[in-house]
């Protein structure tokens, strides 16, 4: 009873900051009291105007109050210190869960300060000290406190195990030593530990200098790294330099293109007006000279025998110089040589975009897709493609807005000839330049070939130098009533597959493929072939013999 009135003086003489009882204690003006250095510490060494609280009660006093030692508490906590309740222990020096307790404390344990091998026991400090002074207990082996020191004790027969057997890798007692382990090779649990230990350590400097290794790799990796960040934006800014260099060259040539366009149609503008004016006073001249022919028939005189030499003499009428169609022709030779322009460009941006993309680090190729197995999935790249009258032979007649071409007879065709038509052969090519994935169909009568072709391929020449099919630039499957032959290169050969008036595509040119299909009621594969497209590839025809032939481009409508 008298204990728990004590422990109540205590509690009551403790600083409510640091816990403990009061060391030169002060009373503030709200009643409370703190230890001199815990309320220093709370308040700081602020101005001393400023507005200071009670910890506790969070009172404020300006200006802060003088801080004066409680002369009557002091002496209380003397005499507390003198009844020995300084030895009590602050609560955070109390075994808890988790913790390892004292063996010897008889009433609330503390934690245990060391354990002791030999004692298989815990101690805290004050029960600990013996083991400090005595000599036969400082020869005993003390550690971190554990709660495992019974994993030291032979199961068998409750002694401490100080020998290790290296025959059987177990620790054991002496007595397991004479019966069961007898023989075996062993030697002093400490002989063993500090061997172990000796290889630990050991183990520790291979491991402390393999981390020195990987932390200089790592610095070279984030060097390298450092490398390639600075590579790449300055690649990003010297290719966008360079890309903004080549728009400003194109906008500049477009500038001069559109000048000569225009300077050519006012030159032309100029001419045509000029004859104009010429034909305005012909117009006028013969006008006036119908007038006076009409007056001389209805003289009655004489008058008409000298007049009528001069007046019936009619200049011949020359034919008008051919403005108009020169014009045309050299705004349509224009725009050809612009849009040949713009496939070279693109033919060439596309291939040296295959090579950054190849050359991307740990790729080998580019990722190939998955082909479609079903004609839906084949319509998901369906493109609508038309036909390139400038380039088709005069003997071709497009229709249906340059989706079919129709071989005509002899004596139909029309004689103007643009360097961008086929010369000599029967041919044409699409308006489009394909990359990508794509997919068109084709409907065919008589004798055709369907063929994709680079935009550079001859328009004039021989047939291997022009033709589809006969050449390194075009790629073409001929399809009659025989049947199917693929041709390319020059190399002919023949296609087994069942006939069909229509004809499917597929191009994947990233890939490289290019794939023919037989369509009616099922599609069916006729051929892949694989490559390398160095060029965007025109869809283009070939209708080589009889007039009536057609083929037409199918409409299609993408899933």
């Amino acid at each position: 009873m008298a204990q728990q009135v004590i422990q109540l003086d205590q509690e009551k003489l403790s600083c409510s900051i640091c816990l403990d009882l009061l060391k030169e204690p002060v009373t503030i003006p709200c009643g409370h009291s703190y230890c001199m250095s815990c309320i220093k510490t709370y308040w700081g060494e602020d101005d001393q105007e400023k507005t200071h609280s009670c910890p506790q009660c969070r009172q404020s006093f300006t200006p802060r109050p003088a801080l004066v030692k409680n002369t009557m508490f002091a002496d209380l906590v003397e005499e507390l210190k003198k009844a020995g309740l300084q030895a009590a222990s602050p609560d955070h020096l109390y075994a808890g869960p988790g913790d390892v307790a004292c063996d010897f404390c008889t009433e609330r344990k503390l934690k245990a300060f060391k354990s002791c091998l030999v004692c298989l026991a815990s101690y805290c400090e004050q029960h600990l000290q013996p083991h400090y002074d005595v000599a036969p207990l400082k020869k005993h082996k003390l550690v971190e406190p554990t709660s495992r020191l019974q994993e030291n004790v032979c199961s068998l027969h409750d002694e401490v195990m100080k020998i290790y057997c290296r025959t059987d890798q177990k620790y054991i007692c002496y007595l397991c030593s004479m019966d069961e382990h007898k023989g075996h090779d062993t030697v002093s649990a400490a002989a063993e530990r500090a061997e172990r230990q000796k290889e630990l350590e050991v183990s520790r400097q291979k491991i402390k200098q393999r981390i020195q290794d990987r932390e200089k790799d790592v610095k070279v990796l984030q060097q390298e790294l450092e490398a390639i960040n600075l590579s790449a934006d300055k690649a990003v800014e010297n290719s966008e330099k360079i890309f903004t260099d080549l728009i400003r060259l194109i906008e500049k040539r477009s500038s001069e293109v559109k000048q000569q366009i225009r300077s050519q149609q006012k030159t032309d503008g100029s001419r045509v007006k000029e004859l104009e004016e010429k034909l305005q006073e012909e117009i006028t001249e013969l006008r006036r000279k119908d007038a006076d022919l009409e007056q001389l028939s209805h003289t009655e005189d004489l008058t008409i025998l000298n007049k009528y030499p001069s007046l019936s003499h009619v200049s011949e009428s020359t034919d008008l110089p051919s403005i108009s169609l020169q014009s045309q022709q050299y705004f349509e030779d224009v725009t050809a040589a612009v849009s040949k322009v713009r496939d070279t460009l693109q033919a060439v941006l596309n291939e040296e975009g295959a090579k950054v993309s190849l050359k991307n680090t740990g790729a080998d190729v580019l990722p190939q897709h998955k082909e479609p197995k079903t004609r839906a999935e084949f319509l998901k790249y369906a493109r609508q493609i038309t036909l390139d009258p400038i380039t088709a032979n005069i003997f071709l007649s497009l229709s249906k807005n340059n989706r079919k071409a129709t071989l005509m007879p002899a004596g139909a065709e029309m004689f103007w000839i643009h360097p961008e038509k086929f010369f000599k052969w029967w041919q044409v090519l699409s308006t489009e330049g394909l990359t990508g994935r794509c997919y068109w169909e084709v409907k065919w009568s008589g004798k055709v070939l369907v063929a994709v072709a680079y935009k550079d391929i001859r328009r004039k020449g021989t047939r291997n130098e022009c033709g589809f099919g006969n050449n390194h630039k075009s790629w073409a499957l001929e399809c009659d009533s025989d049947g199917f032959t693929f041709r390319h290169n020059n190399n002919s050969t023949p296609i087994s597959g069942p006939q069909s008036s229509r004809v499917g595509v597929y191009l994947d040119h990233s890939a490289g493929t290019l794939s023919f299909f037989s369509i009616s009621r099922t599609m069916t594969r006729l051929l892949t072939v694989q490559t390398t497209f160095t060029q965007p590839l025109y869809p283009g025809f070939w209708l080589p013999e009889m007039a009536g032939d057609t083929v037409e481009l199918c409409k299609l409508k993408q899933t």
